[in-house]
């Protein structure tokens, strides 16, 4: 290495450069400096202790070879060598000058002698020390840095140490370094920081030492202030201990096993059943069978759920199966050995052994049988050993304890003791289910063995349990008298039930009141089902008096239901008691309402009528009329149906006329329909067809929905067409069309139908105009269209006419003349009609007259009937005159009032005069 007068003689004296190599043997040229050189060397011997120049010379020879920069680095650190950027410079250069050998080359021997150099003076710089181990670390040089490791734990503070203990703690983890070193090292890193006992732990583990770790787990559970770096729960980690204690149970001591895993069960309730198994496996792999066998069903017998029942039911199968096949395997060996040795090697003490001890059973080692009956039993008490563990998850569950019951259907004194045991343990008002099931199944046990005392016995007990439910003791004592009849104690279920519904004493209320909870036995006389029971046992077994003052006490109770009220009128109608069943009916009607009361009301009025028919017709009236008031609109119906058969089976037809009408009224609108239907045809029997024509025109002005009162007027024009009136008839038609669609085919039809039949050219017009101003008015959208288009509608419409005109037979001669004078407009008009020019010149647009206009005057001035179709002359060949006869309706049509109807009729034809009117006419003026 050059001294520090070497560059100054460099500097001052080129020359000398040249000649360097003469005068320093065995060092290279290229160590030396060059020209380039000379300005940071010059700098450098002015203020050789200042970093600025040695630091710039060394970025200028970044790209020089590593053996130049060395000896910048030496030269610069024995003038500053307390300098950390140089020194950390320095051995970062050669880190990545040895990183491409391999670890046993100098280079690294060299690179650890400049580590070891830099201590000297950086021994506190935590970045040298991460170095350096770092290097020895990758070097495997296990021993040495091990040492270094405790060097830099001694130099280092302790609040600087979490920077060196994961690298010791990598050191210790290395394959090679011995388990020992290993061990210390952790001990002593769990003194720098205890809370990662988890990693010791998994060494230890990793180490196959299992008593440590054991010891290790346990501690740390042990300390409640514990918490897991890596995120275990002490539920994990309370079963990492039980399978090291259980795996490993003969290389673990010291520690108390059981007590540790059965705390963990009383602990951790959700993994009772690995638990439970875990402990009876730490008793196999000690080899005290009889003790796991103990625990296994302790295990079974505790868990309360079917999962951890399942885990450690089938671990205890598998150990009783494993059981039972290594003593047929060490069977099967001992037979081979017998065989090998022989019979003749025995001595004659063993064969006489063998002769008189053979019998006993104690004296006998294959236990096979016993451990086969053992795994048999075990499999067969499954079924059992379920229904404990529901039972366990809630003891008051009745079905679980009936289905628990039926698995010892071969055992009376199982089933007994089942009993025994659901009725101590099922609270009542906890229970989920019925508990009086569980008494009566109790009771009909012993009855089922003829043990009737102790049926007895059990339904006395029964009814002194406080219930929640007072349904559940009236089951009891209905039970208790059904089985006394099942053996013929008719008298004792009748007594039996007079003291069930016996009231208790005032005495006995005032003690349950001031204890403040009411049993079921203060409630249990207003019991329904038990008044049920107790009085159709007094209508089988008793007389008529008991029966009654039973119905009587119902009553007074206010327990009554309608079905109780209908049997007791049923009873005192049987024995002839019939205005005492009426009364019954009165008592009904009176306690009850809409909807319960409808049944007794019905049979009531029916009752009252077949039995006094048309002797008590004003009192029927009444009951009707009070009926029908009580009922809401919807039940009205068959109550004024049988009201108005009442009338015309014993009353006048008139008055039934008027149930009628006012039914019609009363009942919804949905029913009006039907209503008005069955009003017409009654009054057309009645009153004869005429009669219908003011109960039409009622219906079809009551406000009925409009496809209703359409149908009405359907019917209502058949009638009056059906009666020869085609006026009135097509006055209903024209009525209907508001109430129309146009988009319904069938009225439209029926009244296309009843022009063609009955009506002319005119009328089929007036109909086809309704028809387009119907559809008009309905329409959402609406048009104003051109005269062209108005003509070519208007053609379309004639066309239409015409066929339809064709179809009716009118003859072709009078439809061309027709079709003429309308193509010809109207100033081609004939003059017998003169007002019909000014009548078309002021039409609106898009309408098209059906000449009605026309033709009032002339129509009015002609005599004849004008319905009739003018006819067109008749042919020279045909005859001339053709006589129509008219035929006047039967007076059959008007039934038993026709007379009246007629004189009727004829009056209102003398105040109207000679014009007739149609239906809408009149009911216009009648309403004003």
């Amino acid at each position: 290495m050059p001294s520090a007068s070497g560059p100054v003689a460099v500097a001052s004296a080129p020359a000398p450069v040249k000649s360097a190599p003469s005068l320093a043997v065995g060092i290279s040229p290229d160590l030396y400096p060059t020209e380039d050189d000379l300005p940071y060397e010059e700098e450098i011997l002015r203020e050789p202790f200042k970093l600025k120049g040695w630091w710039r010379y060394l970025v200028a020879r970044a790209t020089a070879p590593f053996a130049k920069r060395a000896v910048i680095y030496e030269r610069a650190l024995k003038a500053l060598p307390g300098s950390y950027k140089l020194w950390h410079a320095y051995l970062r250069d050669r880190l990545d000058h040895a990183r491409p050998h391999p670890i046993d080359h100098p280079a690294y021997s060299s690179l650890n002698n400049t580590f070891e150099r830099a201590l000297a003076t950086m021994h506190k710089m935590p970045r040298v020390w991460v170095l350096y181990l770092t290097s020895l670390l990758d070097q495997r040089l296990l021993t040495r840095a091990r040492r270094a490791f405790d060097r830099a734990l001694r130099a280092l503070p302790v609040t600087q140490h979490d920077r060196i203990w994961p690298l010791y703690l990598r050191l210790a983890s290395l394959p090679a370094c011995p388990v020992e070193t290993s061990l210390r090292v952790f001990r002593r890193y769990l003194q720098f920081d205890p809370s990662h006992a988890e990693d010791f732990i998994n060494f230890l583990i990793s180490a196959n030492h299992w008593q440590e770790a054991a010891n290790r787990l346990a501690s740390v559970l042990n300390d409640d202030g514990f918490r897991s770096v890596k995120g275990k729960t002490r539920h994990q980690l309370w079963l990492e201990l039980c399978e090291i204690l259980t795996k490993h149970a003969d290389e673990v001591a010291g520690l108390k096993v059981d007590a540790i895993l059965r705390g963990g069960i009383r602990k951790f309730t959700d993994e009772v059943g690995k638990l439970w198994t875990s402990l009876a496996d730490y008793y196999v792999r000690r080899g005290l069978f009889e003790k796991a066998r103990d625990v296994f069903e302790e295990g079974v017998s505790s868990v309360v759920t079917v999962k951890e029942f399942s885990v450690v039911f089938e671990a205890y199968t598998q150990f009783e199966q494993s059981m039972l096949a290594a003593k047929l395997e060490a069977a099967e060996e001992e037979g081979a050995e017998d065989e090998n040795e022989g019979g003749g090697r025995k001595s004659g003490m063993d064969k006489l052994s063998k002769k008189f001890l053979n019998e006993f059973w104690l004296n006998d080692e294959d236990d096979t049988d016993l451990r086969m009956a053992r795994f048999e039993r075990l499999l067969d008490r499954r079924p059992e050993l379920l229904s404990s563990v529901l039972l366990r998850q809630n003891p008051h569950n009745v079905e679980e304890w009936h289905r628990r019951v039926k698995l010892f259907e071969k055992d009376p004194a199982r089933q007994v003791a089942t009993y025994v045991e659901a009725v101590k343990t099922v609270d009542p008002m906890k229970a989920v289910g019925k508990p009086h099931t569980l008494w009566v199944a109790f009771a009909k046990m012993y009855e089922k063995h003829s043990r009737l005392d102790s049926a007895e016995d059990i339904f006395k007990r029964a009814t002194q349990v406080n219930y929640k439910a007072v349904d559940h003791l009236a089951s009891i004592w209905c039970e208790w008298a059904e089985m006394e009849l099942r053996h013929n104690n008719f008298d004792k279920a009748i007594e039996l039930m007079r003291q069930a519904t016996s009231e208790p004493s005032v005495e006995v209320k005032r003690r349950a009141a001031a204890e403040g909870d009411e049993p079921v036995q203060m409630k249990v006389h207003k019991s329904l089902k038990l008044w049920s029971f107790y009085v159709d046992l007094e209508e089988s077994l008793g007389t008529l008096d008991s029966t009654r003052a039973v119905y009587e006490r119902i009553l007074d109770l206010r327990i009554a239901t309608p079905q109780i009220i209908l049997n007791y009128a049923y009873l005192l109608e049987e024995h002839k008691y019939f205005e005492d069943a009426f009364k019954v009916y009165e008592r009904g009607v009176k306690i009850f309402k809409y909807p319960h009361v409808k049944a007794i009301w019905v049979t009531y009025l029916t009752k009252f009528v077949h039995r006094y028919k048309r002797s008590k017709l004003e009192r029927a009236r009444e009951l009707f009329h009070e009926a029908v008031q009580q009922a809401p609109a919807e039940e009205k119906k068959p109550l004024y149906l049988q009201w108005a058969k009442l009338e015309e089976d014993y009353g006048l037809a008139k008055r039934a006329m008027n149930v009628y009408d006012e039914a019609v009224r009363a009942v919804p609108n949905s029913e009006k329909m039907a209503m008005y239907e069955i009003y017409i045809a009654r009054a057309a029997e009645l009153f004869g067809v005429p009669r219908t024509r003011q109960i039409y025109e009622q219906a079809i002005e009551s406000g009925l929905p409009d496809r209703d009162v359409l149908t009405m007027c359907m019917k209502f024009a058949e009638l009056e067409r059906s009666l020869g009136e085609i006026d009135r008839s097509r006055a209903i038609y024209v009525h209907a069309s508001n109430y129309a669609d146009p988009n319904n085919p069938d009225f439209w039809k029926k009244w296309n139908d009843f022009e063609i039949q009955h009506g002319n050219e005119d009328t089929f017009r007036e109909m086809l105009r309704i028809k387009r101003t119907v559809a008009a008015s309905r329409s959402q959208t609406h048009f104003i269209l051109p005269e062209y288009l108005m003509q070519r509608d208007q053609k379309l419409n004639l066309d239409e006419a015409v066929d339809t005109l064709k179809r009716a037979g009118v003859p072709e001669d009078e439809m061309a003349a027709l079709e003429r004078q309308l193509a010809t407009g109207p100033s081609t008009a004939p003059p017998a009609a003169p007002s019909t020019a000014p009548a078309s010149a002021n039409r609106m647009m898009n309408f098209v007259s059906a000449g009605v206009e026309a033709q009032v005057e002339s129509s009015r001035q002609q005599a004849a009937n004008n319905e009739d179709i003018e006819l067109p002359d008749e042919s020279d060949d045909e005859e001339p005159d053709v006589q129509i006869a008219e035929k006047s309706v039967p007076a059959a049509v008007f039934g038993e009032l026709g007379k009246r109807a007629a004189e009727n009729n004829e009056e209102s034809s003398g105040a109207q005069g000679n014009e007739q009117l149609g239906a809408l006419e009149r009911i216009k003026r009648r309403r004003q």
